[in-house]
């Protein structure tokens, strides 16, 4: 692997000696601190960072780069949340502005994709009184029956605090309940920032870090995995990004349930936080990178390509990231509405392995649970040379 080349030479040559010190401690597979990480943000290159995060990727996965086929269903976009950052959801007051499916337009959904090979459905959505513990419990049943081996990922721990409060139930008795319903997993949404001086400015109401980390421990230890991301890029400083991550840490220590780590960008269109620059590519690619180093008990860093494009998608591919999420083949409209590089969020198998191909990774696709279902490293598809889903890669001048 050439990085490890390139990390002894950072050992051997750079002036920096705490760069040294970190540089070091990946090669040798120790874990870094907390000052390394605000150094890194704070005094490392984006290359300098790179160089490190792409050593570890290679080291736990090749040039392997996963991805599922899967659909995103949104139940409403109407919230008693009035989240800063949202551009999403529509208050109670703007009812008329947004959608509020029932069960059977849900299902309608689930059933337009019975003759495609999807293998997981993704659901989350605002927050309303009729979405409740009857409506997911009732709803989870009905994918179950009519599609046994759909891989159920829903809800966040928002949702979940929520709807458990309103039951009057503890946070064990109500995921005990969505799992005997069919819950299969836990996406990683609603994790925004974990500091209270952040996160009361930003989701004031929601849940809080503490309560989105027990409602997680509780899945973890009822055997079943998720996903954790971290919002990044609108109020909060670089200290408030690792002690997110530290607190993500800590939790996998203890559990080993979270999969997959997901950086999520602050897109600024449509919502309270508008006058926010976003964080430019670099910082994007630095952010990546910062991840993949700080948690090594992840397995997996995912860049959600609808939220930053494909272009930035295939270099983040050099910083860590080994899993770009799906084909998304679907009508998610949570980040399309902020502003994300891709308005019409869709890809086929044939794109989404050709983008990751023309930056040479080789595409995995998996499950949810990360087996494999198709390599296709060696797969050639006839129209290999008239795919027009690849855009050229931008120089990054670091």
């Amino acid at each position: 692997m050439q990085d490890s080349n390139k990390i002894g030479h950072i050992i051997n040559n750079s002036e920096s000696g705490k760069l040294k010190e970190v540089a070091r401690k990946v090669y040798d597979q120790e874990r870094i601190s907390d000052d390394d990480a605000l150094f890194l943000f704070q005094d490392a290159s984006l290359s300098e960072v790179g160089i490190l995060a792409n050593h570890i990727r290679e080291q736990k996965h090749g040039d392997k780069t996963y991805f599922n086929r899967n659909f995103h269903m949104e139940p409403t976009n109407v919230c008693l949340y009035t989240c800063t950052f949202c551009s999403y959801s529509r208050l109670i007051k703007k009812r008329e502005e947004g959608w509020e499916y029932s069960l059977e337009d849900m299902m309608e959904i689930v059933k337009g994709y019975d003759d495609q090979a999807v293998t997981e459905v993704h659901i989350v959505g605002g927050v309303l009184p009729q979405y409740d513990v009857e409506f997911y419990t009732n709803l989870f049943k009905a994918i179950k029956a009519h599609r046994p081996a759909l891989h159920i990922k829903a809800l966040t721990p928002v949702e979940y605090h929520y709807i458990f409060k309103k039951a009057k139930m503890s946070y064990q008795e109500g995921m005990e309940t969505m799992k005997a319903a069919g819950l299969d997993s836990m996406p990683g949404g609603g994790a925004e920032i974990f500091h209270p001086e952040i996160r009361d400015q930003i989701a004031g109401g929601k849940c809080s870090g503490d309560q989105w980390l027990e409602i997680h421990r509780i899945w973890h230890k009822l055997g079943h995995r998720s996903n954790a991301t971290m919002l990044y890029g609108h109020i909060e400083n670089y200290e408030h990004r690792v002690d997110h991550m530290r607190q993500l840490r800590m939790l996998q220590d203890e559990t080993k349930g979270f999969q997959t780590f997901i950086p999520l960008k602050f897109r600024n269109k449509g919502n309270q936080l508008s006058h926010l620059e976003e964080s430019v590519i670099v910082e994007d690619l630095k952010n990546y990178a910062i991840s993949r180093i700080y948690l090594d008990n992840f397995d997996h860093v995912k860049a959600y390509w609808p939220m930053i494009g494909r272009e930035t998608a295939q270099l983040s591919l050099s910083f860590g990231v080994d899993d770009l999420d799906g084909t998304i083949d679907d009508t998610t409209k949570i980040y399309t509405m902020a502003g994300s590089e891709e308005q019409n969020p869709s890809l086929t198998t044939e794109q989404l392995v050709q983008m990751i191909k023309r930056v040479n990774r080789y595409p995995i696709e998996r499950d949810t649970l990360y087996n494999v279902i198709t390599d296709y490293k060696d797969v050639v598809f006839e129209s290999d040379k008239e795919f027009r889903g690849y855009l050229e890669l931008p120089v990054i001048n670091n």
